[in-house]
This record gives structure tokens, C-alpha cells and sequence, in this order.
């Protein structure tokens, strides 16, 4: 996925092919009817929505800085407080609580698998983008040693 003149722009493909296959694919493979369990879904309402509100904050606090791509921009600046006081990619954060709350909400095996499935996907796209930040920003080793990469507290 990379080359020289990469900025990252097939992991903006494979990422928006997933988050289609995600939210308009099939509700599930194999046909059968899915008994949604209310508890499950009010679980999944709240994660998908609180899920929204964390990447659209992140979004305005990167500010000028933001960009679908993973490599920085060129007059970009590190930014380390906020939401990202507590993790360092937490629009990422925010897009799989979303992914998560809709597999509640849907309670499919498929929606679960693809929720999974994005999760691995944004920590290898974060890997690419990190190995940028640190280029760009000798200051960002010592904010990976202390803020969690995907998910505040955790990982």
C-alpha cells in the first residue's frame, strides 16, 4: 500500500469500501430472520451516536490539520490535546464505535464480523500513518508512550 508518491489513498478506497459494505450491505448472509433484542439495540443506539459525536469532535480539533488522508499535511501541526489527550487517533475511535453500535443494533454475524474486520483495518492504517507522524513530528514517539493508539485506556 505504499509507494514513493503515497499519501496513503488506497487505505481511503479499502476504508470507504468497508464502511459501504458495513452500513449498505446485506443485513445478513445467510437469509434467516434476526429477532433483535431490545437491550442489545438500545446498547447499539447509544454507541453508534456516541460514536458520531467522538469523530466529529476529533474532526474539529484537528481543525485546519484534518485530512481523509493518513499522511499529514505539509504545514500540518501535531496536535495532543482534547480527545486526543486520551487517544491518539480517536476519530478512528469514534468510526468504530459506530461500527460496533450498528452491529448491536443490526445483531448480525455479518455486521459483527465486519465491525471486527474495520477495527484490524484502522489499527493497520494507523501503523502507516504513525510511521509519517514520526517523520514529521520528532515529539510524536514520546506521545505514543503515553497515550493509547485505538481505544482510550486500552489499546
Amino acid at each position: 500500500m505504499n509507494t514513493k508518491q503515497s499519501r496513503g489513498e488506497l487505505y481511503v478506497v479499502v476504508q470507504a469500501i468497508l464502511l459501504i459494505a458495513m452500513f449498505f450491505g446485506p443485513r445478513d448472509l445467510f437469509g434467516s430472520p434476526v429477532e433483535i433484542h431490545q437491550p442489545l439495540w438500545f446498547l447499539g443506539q447509544l454507541l453508534f451516536y456516541l460514536g458520531v459525536a467522538i469523530a466529529i469532535w476529533a474532526a474539529i480539533l484537528l481543525g485546519p490539520n484534518l485530512t481523509p488522508l493518513p499522511k499529514p499535511k505539509a504545514n500540518g501541526e501535531l496536535i495532543q490535546t482534547g480527545l486526543y489527550r486520551l487517544v491518539r487517533h480517536p476519530i478512528y475511535f469514534g468510526v468504530i464505535l459506530v461500527c460496533f453500535g450498528w452491529a448491536a443494533i443490526e445483531q448480525t454475524i455479518y455486521s459483527l464480523v465486519l465491525a471486527f474486520i474495520l477495527l484490524i483495518f484502522f489499527d493497520l492504517k494507523s501503523r502507516r500513518e504513525e510511521s509519517w507522524l514520526i517523520e514529521k513530528f520528532p515529539e510524536y514517539r514520546a506521545y505514543q508512550q503515553k497515550t493509547k493508539k485505538l481505544i482510550p485506556y486500552l489499546y
